[in-house]
This record gives structure tokens, sequence and C-alpha cells, in this order.
């Protein structure tokens, strides 16, 4: 009988051994499992960290790439941002802002107000970062990072700051065309539409796509009335090179950057996940390049004969009449 006692609490020592490791177990998959899946059960999710709220975004392979991309993230933002201030003080300096393209600051302003729209929404929000991943694969990282809203968020102000100075500063005989305006009013109208087939849906990563391809859509024409102004005037006069020059420097460091996230992930869906992002920078690059071809080799020092005698009634109107031959926007 004390035999099978002891056999007895021997095997009722065991079960209990095994229930406390198990127990153990329980508690250890569940105070780690906020913060890492186990990647056996999860072999997709490899490389990834959970973060509060449910937002999950993947993790760098390599530091030295990651300090390397944040530093070219960065240069990228203050090429850019800085690049807008040389007009602006060019402008205040000269009192008048003939030279300036009028439709260039038009449609640039569209063009970064949608470019914001797509920046933030990506990057704040947790529903729209969900449908991402369930698009390109919970093994990607977010296409955006914290210095490409900044540079949005700056270049609204910036180029809404211009456009003031357009409306109070001389301009000549210059004004916005009713083309621009048109164009500006129709992306907004179709912005406005694809909002509301969205709405039922919750179809939010589809929408901020659409604003996405408006913001490379004007980025493509916003440079071409500025191009072909500077063309019939032979002249870059009162268009600031600064900015090009600076613009040239962040749009090439922005490719640099999202290459580099490329080679850590050993993935290039960032470059098509956000196809805007790299669209922009190769347009902008190219465009960069034309104005510096006009203005350090074709017109070097030219000066534009611009009139800026006002009309009979008072000062020019801003916007283009359909019938003034004597604008000079294109």
């Amino acid at each position: 009988m004390s035999k099978m006692k002891n056999r007895s609490l021997g095997g009722s020592t065991v079960t209990d051994a095994n229930t406390a490791l198990q127990r153990q177990k329980k508690l250890y998959v569940r105070n780690w499992g906020k913060d890492f899946i186990d990647h056996s059960l999860q072999p997709s999710w490899k490389n990834r960290r959970i973060l509060d709220g449910g937002r999950q975004m993947a993790s760098w392979n390599s530091v030295p790439l990651q300090i390397t991309y944040e530093t070219f993230g960065w240069i990228a933002f203050f090429s850019w941002s800085i690049s807008f201030y040389p007009q602006v003080i060019l402008n205040f300096r000269r009192k008048r802002v003939v030279g300036l393209n009028f439709d260039f600051v038009v449609l640039n302003l569209t063009k970064h107000s949608s470019y914001l729209i797509y920046n933030a929404s990506l990057y704040f929000s947790s529903a729209i970062q969900k449908q991402y991943f369930d698009k390109y694969g919970y093994g990607e990282m977010i296409p955006v990072a914290a210095n490409d809203v900044a540079f949005s968020i700056h270049a609204v102000l910036l180029t809404a700051i211009t456009l003031f100075q357009i409306v109070i500063y001389d301009r000549g005989n210059q004004k916005v065309s009713k083309i621009s305006i048109a164009i500006v009013c129709a992306v907004w109208l179709v912005a406005a539409v694809c909002f509301f087939i969205a709405l039922p849906s919750h179809s939010w990563l589809w929408l901020i796509s659409i604003f996405n391809s408006i913001q490379v859509f004007m980025t493509v024409i916003k440079y071409i009335p500025q191009a072909v102004m500077n063309f019939m005037r032979k002249s870059t006069d009162g268009f600031c090179i600064g900015n090009i020059l600076l613009d040239f420097l962040g749009g090439v460091t922005n490719y640099a950057q999202m290459a580099v996230q490329s080679i850590d992930q050993n993935s290039w869906v960032n470059f098509y996940g956000n196809i805007g992002k790299t669209l922009l920078s190769l347009i902008s690059v190219f465009f960069d390049l034309v104005f510096m071809c006009q203005h350090f080799i074709l017109y070097p020092g030219n000066k534009a004969h611009i009139s800026t005698k006002p009309n009979k009634e008072g000062a020019e109107p801003l916007i283009k009449s359909p019938d003034d031959p004597t604008s000079e926007n294109v």
C-alpha cells in the first residue's frame, strides 16, 4: 500500500509540475506576445514589431542603413524646405513678382496640399496602415517617414505665402491663366467625388492613393508654365535659381532614401507602394536640370524687358482674361 501511495504521490507531483510549467509558458507567451509574434506561427511576420494601439511596423535589419535612411530623409527635408525661401526673399526685396510664373504657384499649392493629405493620412492613421499592410504584406515598412509629413506641412505654408506675395506685390501685366484655375477646380472636384465613393466601404487607402496621383499629375504640369515662360522671354530674370539647386538636392536625396530602405528590407515594394514619392523625385530632378540649363547655359545673365505699367483702371487683374494677349503667363 505504501508503494502504491508513493507512486500515486509521485504521479501527482509530476502532473502538478507539468501543469505549473504549462501555466508559466502561457504567462510567458501572454506577456511577450504583446511585443513579439512567434515566427514559427507567423513566418511572414518575421522582423516585425507590435506597437501600442495595434500599429504594426517592420524593423530595420541594419543600424547603419537606418541611420543613413534618416540622414538622407532629413537632408531632403531641409533642402526642399529651404528651397522655398530664396524666391520669397527675392520677392520681398524687389517688392515685385514679375518673372515668377503665377500658374506655377497656383498649381504648386494644389500639389503640396494633396501630398500633405496623402503623407499625413498614411503616417498617422492606423486604419489606413492596416489596409496598406493587407495589400502589400505585413513584412513591408510604411513608405512615409516623419520628414515627409514635416516637409508637406512646411511646403503648403510657404507656397501660400508666395501666393499672398503675388496678390500684394507689383506683378506687371502677368496674370493667372484661366486654364490653371480650371485645372485646380477640376482636380478638387474629382477628389470630392472620390471621397464620397470611398466613404461607404471605407476604402481610405484607395482614396489617399488618388491624392497621391493628383500630386504626381500636378508635379508634371506645374513646371511647364515656368519653363515655357523662360523660353519665351529668353531669360530667367525674376525666377530664383537658388530654389532649383536646393530642390535638385532634395530630389536626389529623397530617391536615395527610398533606395536605402529597399536595400535593408531586400524589397522594392516601397518604390511602387509609394509611386507618388518615386515619381516626385524623378520629375523634380528632370525639370530642375531643365531650369539649370536655361539659367546657366541658354540664357545666362539675360534681363527680360517686361512692362510693369498698370492698365487705365489701376492695377492689373490677377486672373487672365481669355482675350488678353499681353499676359506674360502661358
